[in-house]
């Protein structure tokens, strides 16, 4: 008993160590009068690229003096802040709770500016960097600098105030002239930095509640070669009765994300979910009630004719092929091929693993997030969602094991490897199960780690925070040798063990199946066709998220905390739904046309999805962003192409589990063999 604990404690305590599931806050977010209070410098960047930020001293700001912390002091913090894209940094600022202390101005001045310095400045303002700082784990921002006209002439600028231009503002005008679409007739354009700034405190009590930051306009300087810049923080405390528990609400968007739209989408989703509802029962009360009436009809008269009851050698009801099958059609005619195993079974089966695998790490995730009032909100802390990620899916490896050992157990008897005694391939005995365990295990890492490590090429050689370093890359590797890789052993071990008769194996499946496979015609409709049902299938489930997915696409690139997660766990619910119901569908037709390879057809019926949402984020980056360069142009369609893949094994599993489901309920109904 004391070595099973060692052994689960083991790994659960290096998943502690290197996720960092506890986490140190700010003395609980209390403080007493006169300790400090840490401002932590972030990341500065394009504010149209998200991906492309820096460390804050990239640009050459001044050193402050006489900080309780070292400048430049890198803060601990967790994987998820890592992968995340925070580098949290002192910023050399003093600052201490009051009342004793009192609002205060730092000053510090710049060496004479290189060459290269003030080109750093300059770019920052052509481009409109923005900053990031935390104080007390409130985020506050501002812009680096501007970029301000200056005129030859008191006329050319009387001339410009006053001219509209095509009906856009003046400041519209300003910003087509910076980002290079025109000139300004009569002057030259010049990057200002902003010297100046104002952060305001409020507190109540012990607790610091609201965080501001304001730059001075008349503080912008030129940035010129040889100048000296000299910088000003103003620290203000401002007492305030705002509550400590809702200081995150003001950074909410609660009319965005709680628009009258957004209300809509879920009951459009909704209806959708009803009216396919009502088309499956259709299916299986009036197709399948007729199907079966004139199967038993045709049943009788054999009985009657023979005066034998119609069971096989097994106990099964069995019927003679060649007096009942001549007047039938559709999808009895393949009772005798439909539960064969699906070419790849290796393949598809690691597939459906990974797929459970994931449907469990995003319903936790998406509990936990639910959950938030409970244990906190995951908005309020840094890369506290990334990190719950990592800990669903390592510790979801055991389902994947399962299902994939489970999927591959219940149809190894029936494929053509297990009649093969002699057959040494990867397809047969102990090597397929070799095979089912390394595909389950390598897929998601080598799909993830493919993407991951081109977008980190490109990060290296931009410079940007967004590089995954040698160590982390370590811990993640550990992690997933003694984490990961042990689990999915265990479950595939377990789901190999679900079945340990042959007897419960072929209980597995209503049908037994013929030794010989069945030509599939080739002369059926479209609409029985794979080929078409497929993405066909794919447009309901999309229509019924693709609203939602404009919302969640929002927060990931424009800088908007998602804080909705109980509309999207509904819209995961009714997004399974509704794949699982087209699925059935699709499944319906295409056995009636005879084509008894459905569980393929099933997965990618529910994984075609995935397309339509790709094609939706390239629409999506085209229309709605400002994005442009490389680095941010790779990061967008990388991570767009890993959410697919994901989504479509999602979905896939949603289709395949849903379309046994039906496909076992009507053969067991009809009991053919």
């Amino acid at each position: 008993m004391k070595f099973k604990r060692a052994g689960i404690v083991r790994p659960l305590a290096l998943l502690y160590l290197f996720c960092g599931i506890s986490r140190t806050k700010a003395a609980g977010h209390r403080y007493k009068a006169g300790d400090p209070v840490d401002l932590w410098v972030n990341k500065v960047g394009p504010y149209a690229n998200p991906q492309e930020a820096y460390d804050y001293y990239t640009l050459p700001y001044c050193k402050p003096l006489n900080s309780h912390r070292e400048f430049n002091e890198l803060k601990s913090y967790t994987l998820g802040e890592i992968l995340g894209g925070h580098t949290l940094r002192s910023s050399g600022h003093n600052v201490h709770f009051p009342p004793h202390s009192e609002d205060t101005d730092e000053e510090c001045t710049t060496s004479p500016l290189t060459a290269d310095e003030a080109k750093a400045f300059s770019r920052a303002a052509q481009e409109q960097w923005f900053y990031q700082m935390y104080l007390d784990d409130l985020p506050v921002w501002g812009m680096v600098g501007e970029v301000l006209p200056e005129w030859d002439s008191l006329e050319a600028q009387q001339q410009y105030e006053s001219k509209i231009r095509h009906g856009e503002s003046d400041y519209d005008a300003l910003q087509d002239a910076i980002q290079g679409r025109h000139h300004i007739e009569g002057a030259t354009l010049f990057p200002f930095v902003y010297t100046e700034r104002v952060l305001t405190i409020a507190y109540n009590h012990d607790r610091i509640v609201q965080v501001d930051l304001v730059s001075d306009p008349v503080s912008l300087k030129k940035v010129k070669v040889g100048d000296q810049l000299t910088f000003k923080l103003s620290i203000k405390w401002e007492k305030t009765a705002d509550k400590f528990h809702s200081r995150f609400e003001r950074y909410l968007d609660h009319e965005f994300f709680k628009h009258q739209i957004h209300w809509f989408s879920i009951f459009n989703s909704f209806m959708m979910v009803i009216f396919l509802s009502s088309l499956v029962s259709l299916i299986m009360l009036r197709s399948l009630k007729r199907d079966y009436a004139r199967y038993a009809h045709h049943t009788s008269q054999i009985n009657v004719e023979d005066g034998e009851g119609g069971n096989d050698k097994d106990g099964k009801p069995s019927i003679d092929s060649g007096a009942t099958f001549s007047e039938e059609s559709g999808w009895k005619q393949v009772h005798g091929d439909v539960f064969r195993a699906p070419p790849f079974l290796p393949l598809f089966s690691a597939l459906l693993g990974v797929g459970w695998q994931i449907v469990t790490l995003i319903t936790c995730v998406l509990i936990f997030a639910v959950a938030g009032p409970l244990h906190g909100d995951v908005y309020e802390e840094r890369g506290e969602l990334l990190h719950a990620f990592l800990i669903a899916y390592f510790l979801s490896s055991i389902v994947a094991g399962y299902s994939s050992g489970s999927c591959f157990k219940r149809y190894f008897s029936t494929s053509p490897a297990s009649a093969n005694k002699t057959n040494t391939s990867l397809a047969s005995g102990s090597q397929a199960w070799q095979g089912v365990l390394l595909l389950t295990i390598v897929i998601p890492p080598i799909i993830v780690t493919s993407i991951v490590s081109i977008l980190n090429v490109i990060s290296i050689y931009y410079g940007t925070i967004s590089t995954i370093t040698f160590l982390v890359i370590l811990k993640l590797f550990l992690l997933w040798i003694f984490i990961s890789v042990p689990l999915t052993v265990i479950g595939t071990l377990l789901g190999r063990h679900q079945f340990v008769s042959k007897d419960k194996v072929s209980d597995a499946f209503p049908c037994r199946v013929n030794s010989i496979p069945r030509p599939i015609p080739d002369d059926v409709s479209w609409y029985g066709r794979p080929i078409y049902l497929i993405p066909v299938a794919g447009l309901l489930p999309f229509g019924s998220i693709f609203i939602e997915l404009y919302y969640v696409l929002t927060s990931l690139w424009n800088y908007k905390y998602y804080h909705v997660y109980g509309f999207l766990l509904a819209m995961y619910f009714i997004l399974a739904t509704v794949v699982s119901l087209t699925s059935i569908i699709s499944i319906y037709f295409c056995l009636n046309a005879e084509n008894y390879h459905w569980q393929w057809t099933s997965f990618f019926a529910g994984a075609s999805t995935s397309l339509y949402v790709f094609l939706y984020g390239v629409f999506y980056f085209f229309f709605k962003t400002s994005m442009h360069g490389l680095l941010q142009t790779a990061f967008y369609f990388g991570y767009t192409f890993l959410l697919s893949i994901s989504l479509g094994v999602l979905c896939g599993t949603f289709g395949h589990n849903a379309s046994s489901k039906f496909v076992k309920t009507i053969f067991r109904n009809v009991k053919v063999d």
